[in-house]
């Protein structure tokens, strides 16, 4: 059920206490027994509140406290799996310490929240714990909230299997692979879907990355070219933008149709002033960590997104992450 006056989305945080606080302000929330709360609405978060940002634990704090007097919902974000994963000891038999490998850069992206966190090990052990719990999708009365990617036909099947929306303590350890029921909803809601670039082409990125993979949407029902599919900061390469969509590659795409319900997602680092990808979905990582935007929707029950409901704050690239209001 709605609450008296609707729920306000909320895009990847990352670490930005400071831009959370003037947001939550902006959309009516206040402090109440040490608790951000609005008298008649509601906040859900996309997940991914970890990493990257300089106030980890101070933004984990708010939401989580948010979220246990039922002043919020969340979705677990593919940051809260892999901080997870990272910490998740796996059995002798499986050739491997932990789920998520302790490799250079997995240990990169999580390092601003091991450090944040170093003299406060109880309080991570907490929140491991809370990420463990975390709802992998939610379906609400008059809208739909996931991290990266909605496939209907893979949360059926979860559902069928296991009746709830959540990881168990054996399908955790599961997502170690990719083929396992578990591995194929994680990587596909957690982290979308990604495309292999064709003949060995590899791509850099704006961070300096290379990536043999890039990030496909899905809400185009019948793309024809790879340019039709990708949803990236990065533009793929001419030789590859224009190159026709083979049947094995349009296999692994999903369709979410404008019939749906309202579709929220994070994860994309999109930029510019926010306004609906389609009629029914909105995207609301607009990479707050990086001296974009961190932005909410205020939704009331409407079936066609409008981009007046956006409301967002500016990141600045000031120490300590310093902020602007939109409004």
């Amino acid at each position: 059920m709605l609450p008296q006056q609707g729920y306000d989305v909320i895009g990847d945080v990352h670490g930005c206490a400071i831009a959370l606080k003037m947001l939550l302000e902006q959309l009516g929330y206040s402090k109440k027994r040490g608790v951000w709360q609005h008298k008649s609405r509601q906040a859900v978060f996309v997940g991914d509140i970890v990493d990257r940002g300089p106030r980890i634990r101070e933004s984990l704090h708010i939401v989580h406290d948010m979220v246990d007097q039922a002043g919020a919902q969340i979705v677990m974000g593919n940051h809260e799996f892999n901080a997870l994963g990272y910490f998740t000891p796996m059995p002798a038999s499986s050739g491997r310490s932990y789920l998520r490998e302790r490799t250079a850069r997995h240990t990169r992206i999580i390092q601003e929240t091991l450090d944040q966190f170093a003299n406060h090990p109880q309080d991570w052990r907490d929140f491991l714990a809370w990420f463990k719990a975390m709802p992998l999708f939610l379906e609400l009365e008059e809208f739909r909230v996931v991290h990266a990617c909605w496939d209907q036909s893979l949360i059926d099947e979860y559902l069928k299997q296991y009746g709830h929306n959540r990881l168990t303590d054996e399908g955790l350890l599961q997502t170690m692979d990719r083929h396992a029921l578990p591995g194929r909803m994680i990587n596909r809601l957690m982290r979308g879907i990604n495309l292999p670039l064709p003949d060995g082409i590899i791509m850099r990125a704006k961070d300096g990355y290379e990536r043999h993979v890039f990030r496909a949407d899905f809400w185009t029902k019948s793309p024809t070219y790879y340019q039709d599919v990708v949803f990236q900061p990065d533009p793929l390469p001419p030789e590859v933008a224009t190159r026709k969509l083979p049947a094995e590659q349009k296999a692994k795409l999903c369709y979410y149709s404008s019939q749906e319900k309202p579709l929220f997602i994070g994860h994309y680092w999109r930029m510019g002033d926010p306004k609906p990808i389609k009629p029914n979905i909105a995207c609301l990582d607009y990479s707050a960590v990086k001296y974009g935007k961190l932005v909410a929707y205020r939704f009331n029950g409407e079936q066609q997104l409008q981009a007046k409901n956006f409301v967002w704050v500016n990141v600045e690239q000031k120490a300590p992450f310093t902020t602007t209001l939109n409004f």
